[in-house]
């Protein structure tokens, strides 16, 4: 039955599957286009300046996407979740305040100046310009993940008659205990994101013209980025299940598909069907004590299962072992995309090995499916609760009726369909075309109003609008 909790819950989960895309996207750009213009700068390589302009219009318009999609999901705190709002907002208020007061005024402030101020303010405050835009993106991530850690493993807070929970100690809340293996996790997700989109756009020319040296250059930059990171990226998706397994056990149990605890270690299940009403793995195929291995680092070591845990307080477990095997199995994928690119690199063949850039092309998406898998698979394996072990989800929500949700739920879906697959239509359009186009649909400067002076770098015969 679709009750009103349930239909509030699709429509989070919708709203922040859209925007977490944009994020994850411009995150690793903002940071792409900082080295681009600083190996600019540098060497004065033409190359590097073509990228920057090329990826800087792309960075624009996802940068665009992302903030008035995060304006939409927040609205839903008040609206869908004011119980929620209310008990944790001392706690989450706060931090997401100083996200907008530090990170958004920080990459609103100098995107005009990184994005159209080059030849107004000199290389010196656009190089600046840049590097601040990326780093309020990285300080965005910063605070949000807080905000996000703490309804995981909360801490630093007491609670009040009210019900209300009490900040006692903000470098608690602000560090709480999960918090810096999901930041270290989420932003090199960030970047593998981005790696995998250049590597794919850059693979799409390459089919087409292996003499571009900007696409070359691009290609052999995104590949190396991902030789590096993918498999820093599995290290610190280990770390980060190690401290799940220890704060959030319910999940790690959902996540490897155990109904039932292992005394004498733990089998990896590869596969399988979870049956959570008869609390068992049908079909499973499985690996005898590698689970064990993997979380215990002992072959014999015990582990507890979902027979420990309540009926009531466990996660949906089905879609935690799937999202969570999604995200794995991209990761490894990406791990060997950048080897492979490592071995075309040894032969001399990075840029005529027609196959390696199909992979390529045909692994950039892969970065968005695995941040939302990885985002499925930690916020699904949080539930029943919103804050975890002391506020439940069904406590949390709005006294809206059903057919109220649906109705705005059903509303979400058309809009977004609508605007943001546009949005999308365009940022894939630029995509394909090849690095130094002259125009890629956007003007080279800001918009003026009509009768405005012109400004001093530009000469008004020139002005076409």
């Amino acid at each position: 039955m679709l009750t009103a909790e349930l239909l509030a819950r699709i429509q989070f989960a919708f709203t922040v599957s859209f925007h977490i895309i944009f994020p994850a996207f411009s995150i690793g750009l903002a940071s792409y286009l900082a080295v681009l213009n600083a190996l600019w700068l540098r060497t004065r390589d033409e190359t590097y300046l073509t990228l920057f302009n090329h990826w800087k219009k792309i960075f624009a318009v996802a940068f665009g996407m992302g903030v008035v999609s995060g304006i939409v999901m927040s609205y839903q705190f008040g609206t869908n979740w004011a119980v929620f709002s209310d008990r944790a907002g001392p706690v989450v208020g706060p931090l997401m305040a100083y996200e907008v007061l530090t990170a958004f005024f920080l990459e609103a402030g100098f995107l005009g100046i990184m994005l159209f101020g080059r030849r107004r303010v000199g290389d010196g405050l656009h190089m600046f310009a840049t590097a601040m835009v990326a780093l309020g993106t990285l300080i965005s991530a910063t605070w949000i993940l807080s905000v996000n850690s703490w309804m995981h493993t909360p801490a630093g807070f007491s609670i009040g008659e009210n019900g209300q929970f009490l900040p006692e100690d903000w470098w608690a809340i602000i560090f709480n205990p999960s918090f810096p293996y999901r930041l270290v996790h989420m932003v090199l997700a960030a970047y593998l994101t981005t790696a995998l989109v250049v590597a794919g756009v850059a693979g799409w020319h390459l089919l087409r013209d292996r003499t571009n040296p900007a696409t070359r250059r691009m290609f052999s930059m995104a590949t190396g980025m991902i030789l590096v990171v993918a498999p820093i990226q599995i290290l610190a998706g280990d770390m980060h299940g190690l401290n799940t397994l220890e704060h959030q056990p319910a999940k790690v149990m959902a996540m490897e598909g155990h109904f039932e605890s292992h005394p004498e270690g733990a089998p990896l299940i590869l596969f399988g069907l979870p049956d959570q009403e008869a609390q068992t793995v049908r079909w499973a195929v499985e690996i005898p004590y590698l689970s064990s291995l993997i979380l215990k680092h002992s072959f014999t070591a015990p582990l507890d299962g979902l027979d420990t845990i309540p009926r009531e307080d466990q996660p949906p477990v089905a879609i935690v072992f799937w999202s969570f095997r999604v995200m794995v199995t991209l990761g490894m994928l990406m791990a060997g995309l950048g080897l492979w690119s490592l071995w075309a690199r040894y032969k001399g063949r990075l840029y005529d090995w027609p196959a390696l850039h199909r992979a390529a092309v045909a692994m950039g998406p892969a970065g968005f499916v695995a941040v939302l898998a990885g985002w499925i698979t930690t916020e699904v394996g949080r539930q029943p609760f919103t804050v975890y072990g002391h506020l439940r989800t069904s406590e949390s929500l709005s006294p809206l009726e059903a057919p109220a949700v649906a109705t705005s739920l059903v509303a979400f879906i058309v809009v977004y369909f609508f605007v943001f697959g546009a949005g999308t239509f365009y940022l894939l359009r630029m995509m394909s075309l090849p690095p130094g186009t002259e125009r890629m649909g956007l003007r080279d400067g800001p918009i003026r109003t009509a009768g405005i002076t012109p400004g001093l770098a530009e000469d008004p015969r020139e002005r076409s609008d």
